[in-house]
């Protein structure tokens, strides 16, 4: 985006970049990390504890083949419909990339999903829910969007939802994968 701005000298142009959320009518905040200005995200309401950016994980010492062979049998367990698994390597490698074993779950409870789909058609747009399972140093990790988080990004607030209870089955799901 700074290349759209080729009069202005590099620091103006990341000021005009710096402006555009103010421009937009939103705040900035300094980040004690980096002093560096950034655009603030709307607060959770007190009585929801949601994650920093909505991702939960946990780890395993196992490989990505194992905790994804464990989730699927986790997934079957409970009733919960396996739609498909991507295969992130596998794409890498087609494109003569490299990438460590990486692999997207894609599962859900239409039961389920239909209740926030009702709720706000967007939400679609984060579902069926998704695990992501990939290679780290001494094993995997598992990670999936914090329902609460989700509910939070389409304003699903005002609506009956069973959100304890999915985050309380995913926690699970993760744990049962991670061998633990």
């Amino acid at each position: 985006m700074l290349k759209s701005f080729p009069a202005l000298t590099r620091s103006a142009r990341l000021l005009a970049l710096l402006s555009l959320p103010l421009a937009a009518g939103m705040p900035l905040s300094a980040s004690a990390d980096s002093g560096a200005a950034a655009a603030s995200a709307p607060e959770a309401s007190a009585s929801m504890q949601v994650p920093a950016k909505g991702i939960e994980s946990v780890t395993s010492r196992d490989d990505v083949a194992s905790v994804q062979a464990r989730l699927e049998t986790a997934l079957k367990a409970k009733g919960l419909t396996l739609f498909s698994v991507i295969d992130h390597e596998a794409g890498a490698e087609k494109v003569g990339m490299e990438l460590p074993a990486t692999h997207t779950v894609i599962f859900g409870n239409p039961k389920v999903g239909t209740l926030l789909m009702q709720c706000n058609g967007a939400a679609a747009l984060d579902l069926p829910q998704k695990m992501l399972i990939r290679a780290v140093e001494g094993g995997s990790v598992i990670e999936w969007n914090d329902p609460q988080y989700m509910a939070n990004r389409h304003d699903l607030g005002d609506c009956k939802l069973p959100l304890d209870k999915i985050a309380g089955l995913l926690k699970g799901l993760a744990a049962e994968a991670a061998g633990q």
